[in-house]
């Protein structure tokens, strides 16, 4: 490479963010700056690197390039060397703020680089007053209180200049001092007037808001400290080199009650620790890390891979064991470099953090909500009902008050009652028998019926907690106790439920068809209407279990129609006859069989039957207005353990009928009771609020929620979801300004994609990546983005997206200014357009158009102008034909710029007069086409129209 080339690539790599990438890109250019012998630009490629050592979360690193650049500096100075004396000056900050984080270097050795500073700063003639604030930070450091005292009182009364840490940073150090001395106040109100500033420094306003997190919090300001929060931990969670402040966020979830979002960001940021950026970020996260696991309670934490280690979940206590034992560890070492007992006692003081006050409410996909109220029996279920979210809750069915059974009921009674209760859905009066039962029989030698039959209700009472193996065992007992005694049809009953229940799993699903069948088959020649109903009704049930929407579906057709007068059966069989038909893909007949459930449901005034009628008649309705109003029905009627389906069901539906905004209520309360109940699929849900948040705009939250989802997700080994929602969050990174973690993300998403039956998502990524960073004028970047879309997309055999990524190739290549690789593209561009041309749909017309377009514009960058106007013939018609006027505009522009060219004035003037006169006046390129209109009226010698033009367009002559 010459000289030029590699100061334009370090041109290229100052416009990098910081972190690995630019490192990785600096280290690779000093090699290649050293072996071409360039002192001027060594130098200034080690200055560069200091920075970014810093700023990317290495600044052991900057150690070495400062000093190498100090020494070359005072060993012979050269004229270049002023030109960044003061970023020099600048660095000694950073090299003692970073020594003091280091506690293999001796205390001396930053004692002697602050008494440097000093001398050169006053040979300069430069204000002291940075180099009183670093002699403060060291003092505060060691614990020396009245030392710091001394040293804060300079800072604050010498003269600042252009050495002195910026409007956000000074403010920074101040708030946290303030807040160590206990003057939450004074630091809140010197803050203010800051945060109300524009604040354009690298580490602002992250690092200011992440100082106010206490001060916030202990001066009331509760709503504050939260917005603070997220918005700080926002910039700061893709950096390596803010560990430290993501550790004062760890502590403050666990201060505020929010023990689990403690949790997440423990393990979001937990491998950083196998490259902290210092061992004093190490130590403090390590510490805040350990009081909030050992305050969460969790069992498992999910420590994700690195390097030599697989992903694994590790005991929360070993974790917090370890944590422990780093930070105690790192602060001895600390404090036997610096000869005092501070930083233990600060972080003795940092492992007792525990929550103090009341919780406040961080996550945007889980809050906090009040207890319900009891309500009183006998309640009106309509009174008061409400179709919103939370209003209305006291009035929804409760479950209906056990009716006590009679003193002198006997054994068989009791259990009679029961199981007339479970077929009603009356669980308080199921309950209430069956405890009758055990108090007054439960030691009595009974009949093996009897026996059998109680053992059969246990079963039942299993079943209903989701213990399905056990509920497995008990029938098994009360099925042998019932053949002993020969009881038939309550035997073939107890069967046809074990049956149904072994059809769970595959390894016992063919004993029970076979049980249930059989139970079948004798209840169908020996029982009464609903015995012969309920028996069919399991079969379906088995049948369904085992995905057999047909053969079930059948069985149900042969239950009799009333379901023997059952209405409460009949109910039931209704819903699995609406379920298989919707699994047939049958939706009008499932649409009417839920209605029918409904109907019948809502005569009986049975809470959880009319919850199921009316979500499996939400399903089954084609417009998303319909499928609320039925949701809304059943959130009215949902007993407490049905919630959580029916607040799915109705975000869904509201999100599918454009009220987005609504939807995200009842997302956040579904996340809610996931979380309260410990169920699974809270991270699907996450990822569904976190589209809800992004469809109404509130990208902040959208981000928060998918970074949830996406941890969840890939720690439930859902890969593929997790993908999907990876996607969806590079999305919404974009719409934030966001691009490094937006680009990582694809980036990602790209090399996962890599089989055979990925590539169109992999060309989609990377074509998307392309196009961030193609609008961040990346250009060159994003040329070799869509390039490698446009691969992927050839090998999945999409030619037309193919053409289309190629093109932006070329457009990207035009504005990088590289004409070459532009030229090239264009020719693989129309390779691949004479394949198509055949192609008529408004999609290849579009591209093949905006081929001819591209190419027109790289051979006018080369000065072809009039192969460039032999492009474009035409395409303005064949745009308009599909409606594409805008863009049939843009290439009328460049017709007419290249008519101008051409020296051909005449032609170019009507052109552009027509443009002209067609576009709103507020449009971008009106401007650009009365420019070039005034101008071929110069050319056509027609003065004084072309001075009526610029002077409408207020244009300047030149």
């Amino acid at each position: 490479m010459s000289g030029e080339d590699l100061w334009r690539v370090l041109r290229g790599i100052a416009d990098m963010p910081y972190g690995a990438g630019q490192i990785a890109a600096l280290e690779q250019l000093l090699r290649r700056v050293d072996a071409a012998d360039d002192r001027h630009l060594a130098f200034v490629t080690r200055m560069q690197a200091t920075t970014g050592y810093v700023y990317g979360g290495e600044p052991a690193k900057s150690f070495v390039t400062f000093s190498w650049c100090l020494s070359e500096f005072d060993r012979d100075p050269q004229p270049y060397h002023q030109r960044h004396l003061h970023q020099l000056l600048w660095h000694f900050k950073y090299m003692v703020s970073g020594l003091l984080k280091f506690p293999e270097v001796p205390l001396d050795r930053t004692y002697a680089v602050l008494d440097d500073m000093e001398r050169r700063y006053r040979a300069g003639g430069h204000s002291l007053q940075t180099v009183h604030k670093h002699r403060f930070r060291v003092a505060d450091h060691v614990g020396d209180a009245e030392a710091a005292a001394h040293w804060y009182r300079l800072w604050q009364t010498t003269p600042r200049d252009d050495l002195s840490d910026c409007a956000g940073c000074d403010p920074t150090s101040q708030v946290g001092y303030l807040a160590d001395t206990g003057r939450d106040a004074e630091a809140v109100a010197l803050a203010e007037p800051v945060l109300a500033g524009r604040l354009t420094c690298t580490e602002q306003p992250q690092a200011i808001l992440t100082a106010l997190l206490l001060p916030y919090l202990r001066t009331g300001r509760g709503e504050a400290a939260r917005d603070a929060h997220r918005e700080a931990y926002r910039r700061l969670r893709g950096n390596l080199a803010d560990l430290w402040d993501i550790g004062d966020h760890v502590e403050f979830c666990t201060l505020t009650g929010n023990e689990a979002r403690a949790v997440e960001l423990i393990e979001r940021h937990l491998d950083w620790l196998d490259r902290p950026p210092s061992p004093a970020a190490a130590m403090h996260f390590a510490a805040a890390g350990a009081a909030a696991l050992r305050q969460a309670g969790a069992s498992t934490v999910y420590r994700r891979a690195a390097e030599g280690r697989p992903a694994a979940e590790v005991p929360a206590s070993v974790l917090a064991d370890e944590l422990a034992e780093t930070a105690t560890g790192l602060a001895a070492r600390f404090d036997a470099r610096n000869g005092t007992t501070h930083q233990s006692e600060w972080i003795t003081r940092r492992l007792a953090v525990r929550p103090s006050g009341e919780h406040l409410p961080l996550s945007a996909s889980v809050r906090r909500r009040p207890a319900r109220p009891a309500r009183p029996a006998g309640a009106d279920a309509a009174t008061g009902a409400s179709s919103s979210g939370e209003q209305g809750r006291e009035a929804r069915v409760g479950e209906p008050p056990a009716v006590q059974p009679p003193a002198d009921a006997g054994p068989d009674d009791l259990l009679d009652l029961a199981e007339l209760s479970w077929g009603r859905h009356e669980r308080a009066t199921f309950r209430a028998a069956l405890a009758a039962f055990d108090d007054r029989f439960g030691a009595a030698d009974l009949p093996a019926g009897t026996t059998a039959h109680r053992l059969a209700l246990r079963a039942a009472e299993r079943g209903d907690e989701d213990d399905v193996d056990g509920a497995i065992e008990i029938n098994r007992a009360a099925l042998k106790l019932y053949r002993e005694a020969a009881e038939e049809l309550p035997a073939q009953v107890v069967a046809g439920r074990l049956g149904v229940l072994l059809t769970h799993s595959d390894e016992t699903a063919e004993e029970g068809l076979t049980l249930v069948r059989a139970a079948v088959e004798v209840l169908d020649r020996l029982g009464d209407a609903g015995q012969r109903a309920a028996g069919y009704d399991r079969l379906a049930l088995a049948l369904l279990h085992r995905e057999r929407w047909e053969d079930a579906l059948a069985a149900l057709d042969r239950a009799p129609a009333d379901a023997g007068g059952d209405s409460h059966l009949a109910t039931r069989i209704a819903l699995h006859r609406a379920h298989l038909l919707e699994q047939l893909d049958r939706i009008e007949e499932a649409r009417a069989a839920a209605a029918a459930a409904r109907r019948i449901a809502e005569e009986l005034g049975v809470g959880e039957l009319q919850t199921a009628a009316c979500l499996a008649y939400a399903r089954t309705v084609d417009y998303p207005a319909e499928a609320v109003v039925a949701c809304d029905e059943a959130l009215r009627w949902a007993p407490p353990d049905a919630e959580l389906p029916v607040r799915v069901a109705r975000a869904r539906a509201l999100l599918a009928a454009g009220r987005a905004g609504d939807a995200v209520d009842d997302f956040v309360e579904a996340v809610t009771l996931c979380v309260e109940r410990g169920a699974d699929g809270d991270a699907f849900l996450r990822w569904e609020l976190a589209i809800a948040y992004r469809t109404v705009g509130q990208l902040s939250e959208a981000a928060e929620v998918a970074e949830e989802a996406v941890l969840g997700l890939a720690r439930m080994g859902a890969q593929s979801e997790a993908d999907r929602c990876r996607h969806l969050l590079a999305g919404v990174y974009a719409g934030l300004g966001e691009i490094e973690p937006a680009l990582a993300l694809l980036g990602q998403l790209a090399d996962n994609l890599d089989g055979p039956d990925n590539l169109p998502h992999r060309g989609q990524v990377l074509e998307e990546a392309g196009g961030i960073l193609y609008d961040a004028d990346r250009d060159a970047v994003a040329a070799e983005r869509f390039a490698a879309a446009a691969t992927a997309y050839r090998l999945a055999d999409l030619r037309l997206d193919e053409l289309r990524a190629r093109r932006r190739e070329a457009y990207a290549w035009f504005w990088s200014d590289d004409r070459q690789a532009a030229l090239r593209t264009v020719e693989l561009v129309d390779a691949l357009a004479a394949e198509l041309a055949g192609r008529t749909e408004p999609a290849a017309t579009y591209e093949l158009a905006m081929v001819a377009e591209v190419g027109a514009r790289v051979l006018t960058g080369e000065d072809r102008p009039d192969e460039a106007l032999r492009r474009i013939a035409g395409v303005p018609d064949r745009l308009r034909s599909i409606e594409a006027f805008g863009e049939a505009i843009q290439v009328e522009i460049l017709a007419g710029e290249l008519l101008l060219r051409l020296e051909r004035p005449a032609e170019a003037e009507p052109l552009l007069r027509r443009v002209l006169g067609g576009l709103p006046a507020d449009s971008r390129p009106v401007r650009q086409t009365a420019w070039l209109l005034a101008r071929a009226l110069d050319l056509l010698d027609r003065p004084t129209e072309a001075a009526a033009v610029r002077a409408e367009h207020q244009l300047d002559e030149d």
